[in-house]
């Protein structure tokens, strides 16, 4: 009976005093297309190196990291999508974000381009031209940062992708290019993750340097008065980290395929 007892005072205080991995984990929400390009890989073991913490990278929409942000399951987020980030700080989820680092999307398509939109610079023009020649196009459909924005673009044509060739499909950045590919279909990406999988792809770059497809990448903490039992100190270390000048310089110094994927904020 006694050994009983102090089994259930031991089993008592560990769940009161939390995980004990909590202490030295940073739970990161992410988006898709950062994980998929490889750059975490490459920078993390550095901040695990420099201040002790391991990072446990949850890769999803940022539609999704930021509900797992607001519903405290993640210590701090890292997301493409500035209406909705403003959004969540705006209402009280998320403190002090940061902008650390930017690319672009691209429109890609098939090698032939039968919707010829390969000299068009304006990617709403193109866009239209896809939707009234009913050419085939592949959405993510997954509330990301990169569907929030093919959203808002056809937005600003003022309607909604109605023709049949249209298709949503609910995944990542990855397996909506390979879709693409065995559709021979166009798609909107992240420039990170199409240089990543080009070489597996028969699609090519059709649309880019357009000033509406910049793409700012921000971290943001989850707010400590609403889920105060959260790694509110690694979280922030990460978040000083990130935005660090060394930092910054290998962000820049990532490269695949010999191409630079990501560009550090000036600021």
């Amino acid at each position: 009976m006694k050994h009983a007892f102090n089994l259930l005072f031991l089993c008592l205080l560990t769940f009161l005093s939390g995980p004990s991995w909590s202490k030295d984990i940073v739970r990161l929400a992410t988006t898709t297309s950062t994980d998929h390009s490889g750059l975490l890989d490459y920078l993390l073991p550095d901040f695990k190196k420099e201040t002790g913490f391991d990072v446990q990278v949850i890769a999803a929409g940022t539609g999704k990291a930021l509900k797992m942000g607001e519903q405290g399951d993640v210590d701090l987020v890292m997301t493409h999508a500035p209406f909705a980030e403003a959004h969540f700080v705006r209402n009280g989820f998320g403190v002090l974000p940061r902008s650390f680092m930017y690319n672009d999307y691209v429109l890609i398509g098939p090698l032939s381009d039968p919707a010829r939109i390969g000299d068009e610079k304006n990617v709403l023009k193109a866009l239209k031209i896809i939707a009234n020649k009913n050419k085939p196009f592949i959405s993510r459909g997954d509330d990301s940062g990169t569907h929030k924005k093919e959203t808002l673009l056809w937005g600003s044509l003022g309607e909604k992708p109605h023709f049949s060739a249209y298709k949503s499909v609910g995944q990542g950045m990855g397996p909506t290019l390979i879709m693409a590919n065995e559709l021979q279909a166009y798609t909107l990406t992240d420039r990170g993750t199409w240089l990543a999988y080009q070489k597996k792809l028969d699609l090519k770059i059709l649309l880019e340097g357009d000033k509406r497809l910049f793409n700012p990448y921000q971290v943001i903490l989850i707010n400590p008065k609403r889920h105060p039992d959260l790694n509110h100190k690694g979280a922030k270390a990460f978040s000083d980290w990130i935005i660090s000048s060394k930092t910054k310089a290998k962000i820049e110094s990532f490269k695949v395929n010999g191409q630079q994927l990501f560009m550090a904020d000036p600021s």
